[in-house]
Parts: structure tokens; C-alpha cells; sequence
């Protein structure tokens, strides 16, 4: 992990909304924004949907978590996440977890 932490961040437009979305107290709410406003966030793009819609065929995964994968894996990124049951067994996502 050592490889990404200074990094900017990269997430997907959809990581952007789940975050923005959750409810927390003013001090994390702010601390997310901050965290955004220092990321890159990457839209959907042609090869993403190509990407997703592949996901989507061969597991049992909710869309934006799909988009969130094929985003990683259409532009060769290291997936970090926290919520590692949502994404096991896609081929070709490279993860860690938190």
C-alpha cells in the first residue's frame, strides 16, 4: 500500500456521490469534502460502460459498485476499499483493503 499512499486520490464520479452522501457529523462531512476536492475524479467513460456491462454479466453486483470496478480496472487502478465482499471475485480488479 506503501506504493499509493502519497498518491492523489483517484475515484470514480460514483465514489464521489456515495461519499457525498453520507450522513456524519460536520468535522468528517468536511474532511470528506476536503478528500474530494484533493482528488481526481474520473467520469464514465465508453470503455467503463464496455467494462461494466461485463461485470454485470458474469456477477451478482449492484451497478454503481460495478461502475466503481470497471473504472479501476478500465483505467489499470488499485481498487482500495473497506467494503472488500462487494468486489471479490472480478477478474482483472486489482484490490487491496483497508
Amino acid at each position: 500500500m506503501d506504493f499509493v499512499i502519497d498518491e492523489t486520490p483517484i475515484i470514480s464520479v460514483i465514489s464521489q456521490i456515495e461519499l457525498l452522501c453520507w450522513k456524519t457529523d460536520s468535522i468528517k462531512e468536511q474532511q470528506v469534502k476536503d478528500f474530494i476536492a484533493d482528488s481526481n475524479i474520473r467520469n464514465i467513460t465508453p470503455s467503463v460502460v464496455v467494462c461494466c456491462a461485463n461485470i454485470r454479466r458474469s456477477n451478482k453486483i449492484k451497478t454503481p459498485d460495478a461502475i466503481i470496478a470497471a473504472t479501476a480496472i478500465a483505467h489499470g487502478y488499485t481498487l482500495i476499499t473497506n467494503n472488500e465482499k462487494d468486489f471479490i471475485n472480478i477478474n482483472g480488479l486489482n484490490g487491496l483493503t483497508d
